[in-house]
């Protein structure tokens, strides 16, 4: 205000103690109310309007809504049968003291700050309501709640086996040890274990990677589960072609060698000019190895090992003589070569130069059954030539323990001959 406009602005002074003191009076009473919660606080004020607004509309669906019948003689109000115990006592017309409205809501806005939520009491018109009031959001949209637990990783955004990781909801349950061995690969950093043989994905000669899968392991495996010309089989001599074969040119000499564990057989890596000549062609050693027990069965006889031995031709056909053997007197060759195994999986051992003579291993009968078959390992190739020799060798029972004692089982079963021909060599 401008005093300069007001001529008398001293002469009101004496006037005005009376509004001082009825304001002071008035902020005295606010600060009382205050004290006492009887006025919301600005946090409780969104709160205590739903309250009222709920009460509000409950009162208008009382009026418009038909009285209801009397309650029966004896009944117990409705707070006392939801164990809130006895009804406070209200006025003339049904209402509540203001003062106990007072003190829900106070109830209600400190559930509310604190998180919970409390109800309200409300009688309208006679009946009896209960209202919840709306929580504060804080800025958040309804429903919001936070969690304080880690992100869980959704499961189907992953591929089956991921990382050792479970499948997805629906795909085929994980064996529980491959999971595990996956599992604790990828905690320490490498992949899923491998076979031998170049590092190819694992296969087995027991459990889910045994012979029954080899064809589900891999598209390159394939053949070993639809192939019609599978090696080994059963040679039942009363089913054979018999009659005259041309006799098997064997020429091995001394040569240098190298042994290795591949992880399913000992496999002896030949060097040298030692050769086989069959059916117009010649054939050069590459490896030879050994299976317990023999994977071929001959008039359902089985042995208790077989020596493989492995040639290859110019154009690259393979071409395999396989060596019968049961315990019996020691094999010269047989020591040499468990002399020099390797004692890890990849570790290779070289044989002293011109250790190796082949000869140890042959029969002196080389009469032999001859087939058309497949390799008996993953990729299982077909179009392998078998030989299998007649006559079997010998090794004694401490040589046969000491290749038990690493590989128990390395040999395919016998596979559907699927009427091939096998010739018998008189």
């Amino acid at each position: 205000m401008n005093h300069a406009m007001n001529p008398r602005p001293h002469k009101l002074m004496p006037h005005r103690p009376w509004r001082l003191l009825a304001l002071g009076c008035l902020v005295t009473a606010g600060l009382t109310a205050w004290a006492n919660e009887e006025i919301p606080k600005p946090g409780a004020l969104k709160a205590k309007a739903d309250a009222q607004k709920a009460a509000m509309q409950a009162q208008a669906e009382t009026e418009v809504a038909k009285p209801s019948a009397p309650a029966a003689k004896g009944a117990k109000p409705k707070a006392e049968e939801h164990g809130h115990g006895a009804p406070a006592k209200a006025d003339a017309h049904g209402a509540k003291p203001s003062s106990q409205i007072a003190e829900q809501l106070r109830e209600a806005v400190q559930a509310n700050n604190k998180g919970g939520s409390k109800s309200i009491q409300v009688v309208s018109g006679g009946n009896e309501r209960r209202v919840e009031p709306v929580p504060a959001s804080h800025g958040k949209p309804a429903g919001y709640t936070r969690s304080t637990a880690a992100p869980i990783e959704r499961l189907e955004d992953k591929p089956a086996g991921a990382h050792g990781a479970p499948a997805a909801h629906g795909a085929a349950p994980v064996n529980r040890q491959q999971y595990i061995r996956a599992r604790a690969a990828a905690l320490a950093g490498h992949d899923a274990p491998k076979g031998g043989h170049g590092g190819e994905v694992h296969w087995a000669y027991e459990g889910e990677a045994g012979p029954q899968a080899w064809g589900q392991l891999k598209p390159e495996f394939n053949v070993c589960a639809i192939g019609k010309r599978q090696s080994p089989i059963h040679i039942e001599e009363a089913s054979t072609l018999r009659g005259p074969a041309e006799p098997l040119q064997i020429n091995y000499r001394m040569s240098n060698a190298s042994v290795v564990n591949n992880g399913h057989t000992i496999q002896v890596d030949v060097d040298g000019d030692n050769t086989l000549m069959v059916r117009g062609s010649s054939y050069k050693l590459v490896q030879f190895h050994f299976h317990h027990p023999s994977e071929e069965k001959i008039n359902y006889k089985g042995y208790a090992m077989v020596a493989h031995l492995v040639h290859k031709n110019a154009e690259g056909q393979l071409a395999v003589l396989a060596v019968l053997m049961d315990p019996g007197a020691s094999n010269p060759l047989v020591d040499k070569v468990w002399t020099h195994m390797p004692l890890d999986v990849s570790d290779r051992v070289r044989m002293p130069n011109g250790l190796l003579d082949l000869k140890e291993l042959l029969p002196d009968d080389r009469r032999y059954y001859q087939f058309i078959g497949s390799l008996t390992t993953p990729p299982c190739t077909e179009g392998v030539l078998w030989l299998v020799l007649k006559q079997p060798m010998t090794l004694s029972r401490e040589q046969l323990k000491l290749f038990a004692q690493l590989f128990p089982n390395n040999a395919r079963p016998v596979q559907a001959l699927n009427n091939r021909v096998v010739r018998e060599a008189q």
